[in-house]
């Protein structure tokens, strides 16, 4: 797509649906995007409308809020209880736990604060050097490197991190192998790529015979990436291509790349409603110990509930249903009362739908 022709023109938009429509040639399609932002483009500017009835667009576990293990957040809330000063992004602080939330924390007295980053983090803590501060890391590839950057940038002694940073070409991994879930292409996050590269997909995507487009946000991103997916699809080829030229390059960013391998260290992780999932984890680096939160307290035993009775996120989460089969959508779950992490943030799968169904 020229940068000429607008990613809203409606023209365009019709030419590529029609395309679409011929590639697809009404056979049953599948095609998982693994991004919130995806999610709110295409349920805000009606993608799903614009398809043919055959092709199903899902959307899988593109929320980092949203697959945040309750055992990530219950450390936060141990935290908070003990006293420290707890940074977190907005919607963090909302996500249900086990029996609490960092925002019920903090209307009970505790010191929990909205930052908006890392390194907002590291000014409370040099401004407050009697008190331990935490920030709480959550986030993908594209969050990963701002913070690396504070932890390798000689932060105060009284500052430390609680990861739960994840990588996405592990949970594909997952996704792909989930008896009955079926497959037929992934649009593979945009800014995800921008980090790591299209080309960092492309052995997965030899590896499964799945073709991957990384794409932009706008919708005839989102068309256009579909319209990718079918050729490869017509053409019985599986790369990884690169739908948003204008800002992902092939190899990435390098600088970003070298700041995550010095800082981080990739282990087996927990991921809301998909369990432990293999290498898919930033961990803090042997090097930057003494700033890793994890080792830095003592945390009692917690058993841990990730999906508290009745919620059906981690269904969502993985695209087995949608938002509207849950019974508690819109009812007891809101944005105003998430009983499930996916109703909390702004790209969380419910909170999308719900957004854009009432509208």
């Amino acid at each position: 797509m020229s940068e000429s022709t607008g990613f809203r023109d409606a023209r365009y938009a019709q030419a590529v649906t029609k395309e679409i429509e011929t590639l697809n040639m009404g056979r049953a399609i599948r095609i998982v995007h693994v991004c919130g932002t995806h999610e709110d483009t295409i349920s805000q500017h009606g993608v799903r409308f614009l398809l043919p009835p055959s092709l199903k667009l899902v959307a899988g576990p593109g929320c980092p809020v949203c697959v945040s293990a309750a055992e990530d957040v219950d450390m936060a809330i141990e935290l908070a209880r003990q006293g420290h000063i707890i940074t977190t992004f907005g919607d963090m602080i909302r996500v249900p736990s086990t029996d609490s939330s960092l925002a019920k924390e903090r209307t009970a007295g505790s010191d929990v604060r909205i930052v908006y980053g890392a390194g907002e983090a590291v000014s409370i803590a040099r401004d407050n050097p009697d008190k331990e501060v935490v920030f709480v890391g959550v986030g993908f590839e594209t969050t990963a490197p701002t913070i690396a950057l504070e932890l390798i940038g000689n932060p105060p002694t009284n500052f430390s991190i609680l990861t739960s940073l994840k990588v996405i070409p592990p949970a594909m991994d997952i996704l792909v192998n989930i008896e009955g879930f079926g497959v037929d292409g992934f649009i593979t996050p945009g800014h995800v790529a921008a980090i790591v590269g299209s080309n960092a997909f492309q052995p997965f995507a030899e590896k499964t015979g799945i073709p991957c487009v990384a794409a932009g946000f706008e919708p005839l991103d989102v068309l256009e990436s579909i319209r990718m997916i079918l050729k490869q699809i017509q053409e019985d080829r599986a790369d990884s291509e690169n739908e948003y030229t204008r800002v992902v390059k092939p190899e990435g960013n390098p600088a970003a790349q070298k700041v995550l391998a010095q800082a981080f260290r990739l282990d087996d992780a927990p991921w809301r409603g998909l369990g432990i999932i293999r290498k898919s984890g930033y961990y803090i680096s042997e090097e930057y110990s003494e700033c890793d939160a994890r080792r830095r307290f003592e945390f009692p035993e917690i058993e841990s509930v990730d999906i508290l009775p009745g919620c059906r996120c981690h269904e969502v989460i993985l695209g087995m249903i949608d938002p509207e089969d849950c019974s508690l959508f819109g009812k007891r779950c809101t944005p105003e009362n998430p009983y499930g992490p996916c109703m909390v943030g702004h790209e969380g799968t419910c909170r999308i739908r719900h957004e854009y169904s009432l509208d």
